[in-house]
């Protein structure tokens, strides 16, 4: 199969207003899980980065049609993401380009439009221990990760998570407070595959971890898919006479 097209979309503010974030993450967010990915995936992918200023926030319909593979992540500024633009990714993610979200990504405009629900979730940003467990040890997302995955500080999000139910979970993650969330959830939009990946607060250096950094190309590499032409699905119908004309029909009941 050819190189796994990936385009990893970045918001891109809180490098370049905060200074302990700019310590963190000196060439941004974006950048960081970008070579992640190529860290893991080597000459099975190509990675390109775009982000939020950037003329049509860097996702132009060439863009997108050059683009097997979509992560996102947004915080500050998912109002100022164009709906024109919104509905250009999500017409893309039906019609089978992959989407990764991370982190407070779960309540950008193109996840909450995808999943049909609010996405709210609690959430406590006091420096909590995150252990992040495997329970579906068996999926390809899961591949070469540590049961369970440890980071030493990260935000909290817990239970309860306004999503639809999962179609596979993965991960679980509990927290020093106590809390639990659903952390590693996938679901499929029409012709598109879909990966929620919680951990990735701003204010941690989460994506310079190993482990996640692994997760995360799993994630890319799994929503992928292998269709030849990306197309929105078709949905077939029969004309309401041709129903009501058929051999059987006998008329409606008294």
């Amino acid at each position: 199969m050819d190189q796994i097209r990936v385009t990893v979309w970045g918001e891109n503010r809180h490098e370049r207003t905060e200074e302990h974030v700019a310590k963190l993450y000196p060439d941004g967010m974006h950048e960081t899980i970008a070579a992640g990915i190529r860290e893991h995936l080597g000459d099975a992918a190509d990675v390109r980065t775009a982000t939020l200023d950037e003329p049509e926030h860097g996702l132009t319909e060439q863009v997108l049609a050059g683009t097997d593979v979509l992560t996102w992540w947004g915080h500050a500024a998912h109002g100022e993401v164009a709906d024109e633009v919104v509905e250009r990714v999500h017409r893309h993610v039906l019609s089978g380009m992959g989407l990764v979200v991370l982190h407070s990504g779960h309540w950008s405009k193109i996840f909450t439009r995808l999943m049909g629900t609010t996405c709210t979730l609690r959430w406590r940003n006091e420096h909590d221990r995150e252990l992040i467990w495997t329970v579906d040890p068996t999926h390809p997302i899961a591949q070469g990760v540590p049961h369970p995955i440890v980071l030493p500080e990260d935000e909290m999000y817990g239970e309860y998570f306004d999503v639809p139910p999962p179609d596979e979970l993965i991960f679980i993650s509990s927290f020093s407070g106590g809390e639990v969330f659903r952390s590693g959830c996938t679901w499929r939009r029409g012709h598109g595959r879909i990966f929620y990946f919680k951990p990735g607060d701003q204010d941690y250096p989460v994506y310079h971890h190993p482990d996640i950094r692994r997760v995360i190309a799993n994630g890319v590499r799994w929503a992928r898919t292998d269709r030849p032409e990306r197309e929105l699905p078709e949905l077939l119908r029969y004309d309401t006479g041709e129903f009501f004309a058929g051999r059987s029909y006998q008329g409606p009941t008294a």
